[in-house]
């Protein structure tokens, strides 16, 4: 016998009994984007390497230390994605969706993503993220109302143990005023600091608080306030943007040390945390503005844009946490019992019913009444539908109800809107 071939490492099987969550989740995830007006987008798991080297920034531990990149057959270096945002902002770019003629294109996407991570729990080499991008406009409406989706995506799930950081991280020349301030800070006692960070210290200072390594050093946090170095004009779009998460009851707090792995935020940056000790993976759902992507990319002057992503893993882990089970149903409409010589009129009825939109299942193997029954049970059938010879001579079935074992014939010719009432209230 050859030795078993596993999973790869970072990677897991999604079996029936857990798939019925992800498609309970992602079901409500379209739901909640429909009703905020959000449209679904599709872009290519691989992209160019320079993509991402470019979007996402080469100082980031993604592209530094975490993307899968190949060469094709022919040479061309390419990147299995390792978030959204990039791909779905050169989507916006080269396919023009800049000259709509609504703006801002609002987007959701949802798909695998891939990092080489260290493997722990609710941290996958190959995870699902559902992320939204409001690109082409810019308003502190627009970024109050994606961080009301992302709080309230957590609270509709029945999650309210959690908390919204917010942060600003200004404009390009006032982020390079805290940078410099960064540098004088740090640079006396770098040496002590992780090898990370002695890089980061000469291209992206800022991302030293983001460090997790350093966190508990007293240099982080004493380091300077980003807050305090924005313009009049930054800080009074932050406080737009507070004002407007108080009308729509989002609680946040105002955390001055949060800053985002990426290099194209801007502005508004914000993360939401469970609030509970027992979750290590305490980060839920991360996002900010990136008003210089879309140039940066290749794409006109003056679109700006903002987003978020969540990874559903951790969000099924927060579920968890909180204790919370979600009303999955996991049962079908109809079982076909059948006996005698039956059986082309129940394949039959079986496919016509499933047709008609009913979730239906019926015995392959010529069991026994009593077997057949007890594979209803097992599929958890609301209604069972008995047919034999006497039903077909007579076109009239029996459908029993597996709640209550009441039962009633019901002519073939009635039967679908029979089964309406009693299935669907209609």
């Amino acid at each position: 016998m050859n030795n078993i071939i596993s999973v790869p490492r970072g990677t897991q099987d999604i079996l029936p009994v857990e798939s019925r969550k992800w498609q309970y989740i992602e079901n409500k995830l379209r739901e909640l984007s429909n009703n905020f007006c959000y449209e679904e987008i599709r872009t290519p798991m691989f992209e160019s390497t320079e993509l991402f080297a470019r979007g996402v920034g080469e100082t980031t531990d993604i592209v530094s230390k975490e993307m899968y990149t190949f060469l094709d057959k022919s040479d061309r270096s390419l990147t299995l994605r390792p978030e959204g945002t990039a791909g779905t902002v050169r989507s916006y770019i080269e396919n023009k969706l800049f000259a709509e003629t609504i703006k801002p294109q609002k987007l959701f996407y949802i798909g695998p993503m891939f990092r080489y991570e260290r493997k722990q729990k609710g941290r996958y080499r190959q995870f699902v993220q559902y992320g939204v991008e409001v690109v082409g406009e810019e308003s502190p409406m627009i970024d109050a109302e994606v961080i009301s989706l992302a709080y309230n995506i957590y609270r509709s799930f029945g999650i309210e143990n959690i908390k919204v950081a917010i942060n600003s991280l200004g404009n390009p020349s006032e982020r390079q005023a805290y940078n410099d301030a960064m540098v004088k800070h740090f640079e006396t006692n770098i040496e002590e600091f992780c090898s990370d960070c002695k890089i980061r210290i000469q291209k992206n200072p800022m991302r030293i608080l983001d460090c997790k390594i350093d966190a508990g050093r007293e240099e982080i946090t004493t380091a300077p306030k980003l807050l305090d170095y924005l313009g009049e004009k930054s800080r009074a779009y932050f406080d737009e943007v507070t004002k407007y998460l108080d009308s729509l009851e989002v609680k946040y707090e105002v955390d001055p040390n949060l800053v985002r792995g990426l290099d194209y935020y801007t502005h508004t940056a914000f993360e939401i945390m469970i609030d509970n000790p027992e979750v290590e993976l305490k980060t839920l759902c991360g996002g900010g503005r990136y008003n210089g992507l879309v140039e940066m990319l290749g794409g006109p002057e003056g679109e700006k844009g903002i987003g978020f992503a969540l990874s559903i893993e951790r969000l099924l882990l927060a579920l968890e946490s909180e204790n919370i089970t979600l009303p999955l149903d996991d049962g079908i409409d109809l079982f076909i019992v059948f006996m005698g010589k039956a059986t082309d009129y129940a394949v039959k009825l079986t496919n016509d019913l499933r047709l008609a939109g009913f979730k239906v299942q019926s015995d392959y193997f010529d069991k026994k009444m009593k077997s057949q029954m007890k594979l209803a049970d097992r599929y958890k059938a609301r209604y069972t539908i008995i047919i034999g010879d006497k039903e077909i001579e007579e076109d009239k079935l029996l459908v029993k109800d597996m709640a209550n074992f009441s039962q009633e014939e019901v002519s073939l010719a009635d039967l679908e809107l029979y089964l309406e009432k009693q299935l669907r209230g209609e």
